[in-house]
């Protein structure tokens, strides 16, 4: 998969050894953590692989109190495919910086102007992404995948609703654990209150036990 318009190469370290790789965005992201490619570990997903080739055109940046992220290009610029559908790859990631990096770039390139409209035709390919998430046996993986649903649901509306059955079996699991209860159920009147009157009978046919919030 191509890396996204706007992403450079970093130049070359000329004091490393010899058989010392290039250096990458990637390797400036976290300057003061261990190395997270030093692993003989496979990529767990295509985000991991691209990140490791500095194909993410933004960096983190390490604050006293809140880390956040830089981008090197405008995210208003950048093409949304393939950037968003990797980043939706990246939320099952349970790795640092991965997880981070993730489920911030996710978060703010769906508030750009326009995302609304650069989004609908990717949503075949980012819905897959969020389910693979919210199937994920870890709880922080589950909850980034739900929150990234939410998230699009806000910027894509109804647009949603289409694909909502493609995620509801996963979420309709969690709904029925205690510990899950309270989260699951504020996405569902998130997605209810963002797709309209269309998206109660999709919600129920999944999670018959849900009240609209209209009722």
């Amino acid at each position: 998969m191509s890396a996204s318009p706007g992403v450079r190469s970093a130049p070359a370290t000329e004091s490393c050894a010899a058989r010392q790789p290039q250096s990458r965005i990637s390797d400036r992201l976290t300057p003061s953590t261990a190395d997270p490619f030093s692993s003989p570990r496979k990529a767990q997903s295509p985000f991991a692989a691209v990140y490791a080739k500095g194909g993410i055109p933004c960096r983190l940046v390490h604050g006293s109190v809140k880390h956040k992220l830089h981008w090197e290009t405008p995210p208003e610029s950048i093409a949304f495919d393939p950037l968003l559908v990797i980043l939706a790859e990246g939320l099952r990631e349970t790795k640092y910086p991965y997880t981070f990096v993730s489920r911030e770039g996710f978060r703010e390139l769906l508030l750009v102007e326009g995302a609304s409209e650069k989004i609908r035709p990717l949503l075949p390919k980012v819905v897959p992404a969020l389910r693979a998430a919210l199937a994920h046996a870890d709880t922080e993986v589950f909850e980034r995948g739900l929150d990234g649903l939410v998230q699009l649901s806000g910027t894509a509306r109804r647009e949603l609703n289409g694909h909502l059955k493609h995620v509801l079996t996963c979420i309709s699991k969690k709904y029925m654990q205690k510990k899950y209860r309270e989260k699951v159920t504020l996405a569902l009147q998130t997605l209810e209150r963002n797709g309209g009157k269309e998206s109660l009978p999709i919600i129920k046919s999944k999670v018959p036990t849900y009240s609209s919030i209209y009722s």
